[in-house]
C-alpha cells in the first residue's frame, strides 16, 4: 500500500482563497481538502474540524481571547458590579480604568444622587475655567 503525502494545512489568505473556491462541498469536506485531515493506521481519513475552524477564525482576523494586560497578568474581568468595602470605600478596579484608557491623576468630578452616584471626567476646558475662576477670585 503506497503511503499518501499529507498536504501541509493551508492557512491565511491561501486558506480563505480555497475555501471560497469549494463553496459547494460539506465542511468536512472543504477541511480535508485544505488539508485538516490525518490518517489512521488503518487508513482511515480523519477530518480535524477543531484546526480548521480555528485557522479559519484566525485567517478571518478575529480575536476571540482577550489579550491579556502589558504586565502579562491577566486580572479579573470587569462584572460592572462593586459593593462598599468594610471601611466605607468604594474600590473601582483597573479593568474599568483600563477599559477607559484612564491614566494617573485624571481627575472627576462626583455627583451624588438618591440611589446612584455619578463620576464625570474633567476634561481640559473644565481645569482651565476652573483655574480662570480661581485666578480672578
Amino acid at each position: 500500500m503506497a503511503k499518501q503525502k499529507k498536504i501541509e494545512p493551508l492557512v491565511g489568505e491561501d486558506l480563505l482563497k480555497k475555501v471560497k473556491e469549494l463553496e459547494n462541498l460539506s465542511k468536512e469536506e472543504k477541511a480535508k481538502q485544505c488539508g485538516y485531515y490525518t490518517v489512521t493506521k488503518n487508513g482511515i481519513e480523519r477530518v480535524n474540524m477543531m484546526k480548521f475552524l480555528n485557522a479559519l477564525i484566525d485567517a478571518e482576523g478575529i480575536q476571540l481571547d482577550s489579550s491579556p494586560s502589558a504586565n502579562g497578568r491577566g486580572g479579573r474581568s470587569a462584572s460592572y458590579r462593586i459593593s462598599v468595602q468594610s471601611n466605607g470605600n468604594l474600590l473601582i478596579g483597573s479593568a474599568y480604568t483600563k477599559q477607559m484608557g484612564l491614566q494617573a491623576g485624571d481627575e472627576f468630578v462626583i455627583t451624588l444622587g438618591k440611589k446612584h452616584i455619578r463620576l464625570r471626567q474633567v476634561d481640559m476646558d473644565d481645569r482651565e475655567e476652573s483655574e480662570v475662576v480661581e485666578a480672578t477670585a
